[in-house]
């Protein structure tokens, strides 16, 4: 088994014992906005079967985008196809959905569970290219397989 990273040992911590998904999910952005540098947004959109779309979860950043479809812009990209994306330059990203004007980059990571995707992790930075480092992408995609465990 691979060796934890801080941050995702970080999360471990804060997850022991807490089996509330809103704190949990509340605390993993509090913690990520906390400890990576150049991001101006960090949070979650939860998938709702009801309407098969994304609607906005608990997040550390301005007001945000609260609904967004399967499929549209970069966070229903990666909820549809079920793959991480990376965005070095959002104005370049067809279809991007503007939701502060300050995000130069976009990091998003489908949470997915037993094959179902349960809702997206989503990383904005108001730097080009923040994302590049496939480190921090790897790092990332680790902390939220370690958080998707709390999620229903």
């Amino acid at each position: 088994m691979a060796k934890k990273s801080l941050l995702t040992a970080q999360l471990s911590s804060l997850l022991a014992g807490e089996h509330n998904q809103t704190a949990n999910l509340a605390n993993a952005s509090a913690l990520i906005m906390q400890t990576i540098p150049q991001l101006n947004w960090a949070g979650f959109y939860l998938y709702d079967s009801q309407t098969n779309e994304l609607v906005l979860g608990p997040f550390q950043g301005k007001v945000a985008c609260m609904h967004i479809a399967m499929g549209a812009g970069v966070c229903g990209t990666a909820a549809a196809t079920k793959e991480t994306v990376v965005v070095d330059d959002v104005h370049q990203f067809n279809g991007y959905i503007a939701c502060d004007s300050d995000a130069q980059s976009e990091l998003v990571i489908p949470l997915i569970k037993n094959g179902q995707v349960k809702g997206v992790f989503d990383l904005d930075a108001p730097v080009l290219g923040r994302f590049a480092d496939p480190a921090i992408v790897d790092e990332l995609e680790t902390f939220c397989q370690e958080l998707i465990k709390t999620i229903d």
